[in-house]
């Protein structure tokens, strides 16, 4: 495990979003980094992590991006790539990064499926009762019942700084905008950002077919690759 960063920075926020159900937090993390006009500032490279790189625009989109928000002291977390199996990996490397920026809080972002067509809601979960207490007194639904699994269950159990997690109902396997911008509306009134999120309700899809590329093309490199190991052992 690599961890490359170009720049020093102390008590940031991380922000921390896998693709997941719904692409959420890819859809919510790469929203924010280009709205927020994010310097990117290194990567992050891990044993077992699909060896896939993708161009989009002319331009390199690795598997785990690092994206600093210097005005409103954020770094960004950017995943393509799931990381399914390698999930206690991962969380070692965010938690080494977390103490080489001195990071004062964890905030992790994803969509949990919801059987409800008709629901929207956006929910919270936090270690620390002072954001407990500020994201209900924003009229956000606590989650007081349900199973958190995958990098945000590793992050609860093994960071030592606050964790705080935003969830919002997905009705969708593909880039969900809407849920992504349910997220961001939280975060905006969580972190007092000033983000204009309402747009991305419409103007999302160059976001969502942009993903939804990236992950198309990265299912095909992994076929690919699965198909070149079997002819090596036949």
């Amino acid at each position: 495990m690599e961890i490359r960063l170009t720049k020093k920075m102390a008590g940031v926020r991380i922000i921390e979003g896998f693709p997941g159900y719904g692409v959420v937090g890819t859809v919510t993390t790469e929203f924010l980094i280009d709205h927020l006009k994010c310097e990117k500032v290194g990567s992050i490279i891990i044993d077992g992590l699909q060896p896939m790189v993708a161009v989009h625009n002319n331009e390199l989109v690795e598997p785990i991006g690092l994206f600093y928000d210097k005005e409103n002291k954020l770094l960004i977390l950017h995943f393509v790539t799931m990381s399914q199996g390698i999930e206690w990996e991962v969380t070692n490397a965010i938690i080494k990064l977390v103490k080489m920026v001195k990071a004062r809080e964890i905030i992790s972002v994803e969509g949990v499926g919801s059987s409800d067509e008709n629901s929207s809601k956006t929910y919270y979960f936090s270690k620390d009762k002072g954001a407990a207490k500020k994201l209900k007194a924003l009229g956000i639904n606590p989650l007081s019942e349900g199973i958190i699994i995958g990098v945000t269950a590793t992050v609860l159990v093994m960071a030592d700084v606050p964790v705080t997690c935003i969830f919002s109902d997905t009705h969708t396997n593909l880039p969900d905008s809407h849920a992504a911008a349910n997220i961001i509306g939280a975060l905006d009134k969580y972190l007092s950002l000033n983000v204009d999120y309402k747009p991305l309700k419409e103007t999302a899809s160059k976001f969502e077919d942009k993903l939804r590329g990236i992950i198309k093309e990265s299912q095909k490199a992994a076929d690919i690759q699965e198909k070149k190991k079997m002819s090596y052992v036949g």
